[in-house]
């Protein structure tokens, strides 16, 4: 049984995805933290440097975006170029046209300085790099990611039957308007045609919205902005499986609501809402298996365990027998702990969102036929439990398993943590930002359980700075709703995580 889990605060919304009460996912948005990925700008160009290809485009940001000429779409390319030139395909399932083949593109060429210019953003910045912007626009919706520019239909190759991919296929290309294509996606596989297509016109609407707004726009004005954490998820994971989406907050109901109504009216009856204490994640464990999934050693239920290590070039994955004494054949004992830790490899990878090279230590098997089943078993797992692609190949002769996952964002210890000052990064302790939020959850608790009117809050001086400067609209919220005046004081011999609530 799956579930939806939304927990919204003033300072942060998380959403959590669970199946049968484990963890699948997590995610998280703080609301002190502006998302610029898949919003479009209406940009304007700054500088144009033909030598690395490459124009800047100021977005009203610190920072001007970059955008690469492997990133404009052919059609505006051919335009601006009035001629054939050469620009590479990476994607093996979408269709291929023929590639008129004159001579490499210029980008100097292609765009002006001072011009305006519709851009979304690929990659939000990092450190002193601006956001990477792309012409080649996307829209992502249940079924199909819309290319409205970009006239070529890919498929998920996840979907293996032939005479699915071919009626996915079909359909799309007798509805796409003009000039459009799509990427079908792997929840597609077996979705009746309404269904599709109600989400390809969902996605032309508000495609049509966004170059309505760009007519009107000012020079560096955001446009048009990906939906937020909650109907994100909602969109990305509401199917049949789906026993329920669980919120802790009126208004976002109501936002989930009218938005599934809008593009799956069937799935309304499954919004629920959840009045705490206790808190929705506290609720169903999702705490503790956060905290779990930020630990490197992960037991199995046998009585085995894996131990998780990430460095910058790849990440080792050992898998120990434990106190697993299974069967009286050894073997045997080997292949069940193996077989059950490939499963929790698979669930691990996409709860820590680890992606790039992977090298699996699987406890050695002398039989050849059993090395074979571990590897159909961590195949197939990875095929029907994991969205992202990933390549796994057979166990080498030093009884390892290499595989690579598609990368995508942070890593939960990425998002969750930053680098200990006192051991210079041989250790982690969870972020200021993290421990922040973790303080104001319990403050929130303690406030609700209590009925005084005046309350004062002892703190380390780095969270009180913090509060002070990032979050203090959160202290004001929880003054709001509990009616009580809230003071902050400092601690010295309080530790960053820790607090004290006197009233």
């Amino acid at each position: 049984m799956k579930r939806i889990l939304i927990s919204e605060n003033p300072w942060q919304a998380r959403a959590a995805i669970t199946d049968n009460d484990r963890l699948q996912n997590v995610y998280f948005e703080p609301r002190t933290t502006e998302h610029l990925e898949r919003s479009f700008f209406k940009g304007v160009i700054t500088k144009v440097l033909p030598g690395i290809q490459t124009a800047f485009v100021d977005i009203g940001k610190e920072k001007a975006g970059f955008l690469h000429i492997s990133e404009i779409d052919r059609e505006l390319a051919l335009t601006r170029m009035g001629e054939s030139i050469v620009i590479e395909e990476d994607e093996e399932e979408e269709e291929k046209k023929p590639i008129r083949n004159k001579r490499p593109a210029d980008i100097s060429k292609i765009l002006k300085e001072g011009e305006p210019i519709i851009v979304q953003v690929n990659k939000e910045p990092v450190y002193e790099k601006g956001a990477k912007l792309t012409t080649c626009f996307t829209l992502p919706g249940r079924f199909i990611v819309l290319m409205p520019n970009i006239p070529r239909i890919g498929i998920s190759k996840k979907i293996e039957d032939r005479n699915e991919r071919q009626r996915l296929k079909e359909l799309l290309r007798n509805n796409l308007p003009e000039g459009m294509g799509c990427i079908i996606r792997t929840s597609s596989e077996h979705k009746s045609d309404k269904e599709i297509i109600n989400d390809l016109t969902f996605l032309v609407h508000t495609w049509n919205k966004i170059l309505q707004k760009y007519a009107k726009a000012e020079p560096k004005e955001k446009i048009h902005t990906d939906v937020g954490l909650p109907l994100q998820v909602v969109r990305d994971y509401l199917d049949d499986d789906v026993d329920s989406i669980i919120v802790n907050n009126k208004e976002t109901q109501y936002q989930i609501y009218e938005f599934i109504k809008e593009i799956a009216p069937e799935y309304t009856h499954k919004i629920k809402y959840y009045s705490e204490p206790p808190a929705l994640f506290d609720k169903y464990g999702i705490e503790k298996q956060i905290h779990e999934a930020l630990q490197k050693k992960t037991s199995l239920q046998s009585g085995g365990s894996i131990i998780i290590e990430t460095t910058e070039a790849m990440t080792v994955i050992d898998v120990n027998t434990g106190k697993f004494t299974g069967s009286s054949n050894l073997e045997d004992t080997i292949l069940q702990t193996n077989l059950e830790a490939a499963q929790e490899i698979v669930r691990q990878l996409r709860l820590r969102n680890i992606g790039g090279l992977i090298v699996i230590d699987f406890i050695d098997m002398s039989s050849n036929s059993n090395r074979q089943k571990l590897y159909r078993h961590l195949e197939q797992r990875l095929k029907e439990y994991d969205k992202f692609q990933s390549v796994v190949l057979k166990v080498s002769e030093f009884g390892l398993v290499q595989m690579t996952r598609k990368r995508s964002g942070k890593t939960l210890q990425q998002q969750l943590t930053q680098t200990c000052s006192c051991c210079k990064g041989l250790g982690v302790v969870k972020s200021t930002r993290t421990q922040c939020y973790s303080i104001l959850r319990q403050v929130k608790a303690d406030l609700e359980a209590q009925s005084k009117t005046a309350y004062t809050l002892y703190i380390n001086p780095i969270m009180f700075d913090f509060l002070n400067h990032t979050e203090y609209n959160s202290i004001l919220d929880l003054e709001k709703n509990n009616n009580c005046t809230l003071t902050l004081a400092v601690d010295n011999k309080l530790e960053t995580n820790d607090h004290r609530l006197e009233s």
